[in-house]
């Protein structure tokens, strides 16, 4: 593996056997990336799109059907030991003991991984001084709030100085105070301590703010890795979004046709709601004529807006619908090894 990469995946495949009358899944299909040393990486997808398989596969919770990783230069499948040896893992159910103090947890967490009795209690010191929780170090964990429960969570991934940490949807479920709280934890640690973060998110401002570098993964495979911005620049020009009610995709389709200067037009409709999503050089022009287009047809809509690419728009580009609107099957994220 080179040097400046802590991780190199190649072909993965997982295919989850059938049950009864439940097909076969194939979570993963082909997937292939790398990861740089001491960056943020962000794999981004919606849910099912095969983000947690990859996860458990990198840190030895499952095998792949086929294909290789390396990660901190051991192979995942002929060297699990020392994989783990070099990881912190923060799955996204708590991994800590809600009876137990947090000086209490991160000491067992680090005795666990072979640190010897005084280190594991300079450790847990450092750490909780480090997570803003020397404070509440005597307090059971039970009685903290969801972000205190998750910043300590990945104290406890980090008592024994790993190489690479996972993060795997680490603030689904938190207010916005504490996700911002942990963003900053998250740039923290990278910066300051040199270490290979992997973030696994559905949450596309979560990846824009923190990820060095992203893979959008889409129903097991790779669809496009770079840097936030470079994923951004490549789609020229400015987006337009209009929200649809009740919508005719065909008489919505019909109507925009009229309008010029438009590209990669998507028009999705489910039930009562329905997006239109498109590209354009000029937004201030286009704007207008969408409206009249849409009051011609007596196509009912709400809200119009027109901004520079996003994340949203990189997603909509490579794969073909909106990231809100993904089809990719979810139970693939969520089928046991």
């Amino acid at each position: 593996m080179p040097e400046n990469n802590a991780i190199v995946a190649r072909d993965l495949v997982k295919v989850y056997p059938g049950r009864g009358r439940r097909p076969a899944v194939r979570a993963l299909d082909g997937l292939g990336f790398e990861v740089p040393a001491g960056r943020v990486f962000g794999l981004l997808g919606p849910n099912g799109a095969g983000k947690s398989t990859t996860t458990k596969i990198l840190t030895t919770l499952s095998r792949p059907t086929s294909g290789t990783a390396i990660v901190a230069g051991h192979d995942v499948a002929a060297h699990p030991a020392a994989v783990r040896a070099s990881i912190g893992y923060v799955s996204q159910g708590a991994s800590t003991d809600p009876l137990l103090t947090a000086r209490e947890n991160l000491e067992i967490a680090a005795r666990l991984r072979g640190v010897s009795a005084g280190d594991a209690r300079g450790r847990a010191k450092r750490l909780l001084d480090e997570f803003g929780l020397a404070e509440a170090s005597t307090r059971p964990v039970g009685s903290f709030s969801g972000g205190m429960r998750r910043r300590l969570d990945v104290a406890a991934a980090l008592v024994h100085r790993p190489r690479v940490l996972f993060l795997d949807e680490p603030t689904t479920g938190l207010d916005p105070e504490a996700r911002a709280a942990m963003w900053a934890e998250i740039r923290r640690l990278s910066g300051e301590e040199a270490l290979t973060v992997v973030l696994t998110t559905h949450y596309m401002e979560e990846a824009d703010r923190l990820a060095d570098e992203l893979l959008l993964v889409n129903k097991g495979r790779a669809v496009v890795q770079g840097t936030p911005d470079e994923l951004k620049a490549a789609l020229h020009g400015d987006s337009l979004r209009v929200s649809l009610v009740e919508p005719d995709a065909a008489a919505v389709r019909t109507a925009i046709g009229r309008v010029p200067g438009l590209r990669d037009v998507v028009i999705e409709a489910s039930g009562v709601d329905g997006v239109l999503a498109a590209r354009t050089d000029d937004a201030s022009a286009a704007v207008g004529a969408v409206i009249g287009a849409l009051d011609a047809a007596g196509i009912r809509f709400g809200q119009v807006a027109a901004s520079h690419p996003t994340l949203d728009d990189v997603y909509l580009h490579f794969v073909g619908h909106t990231f809100g609107d993904a089809t990719a099957d979810a139970a693939t994220e969520g089928v046991a090894a």
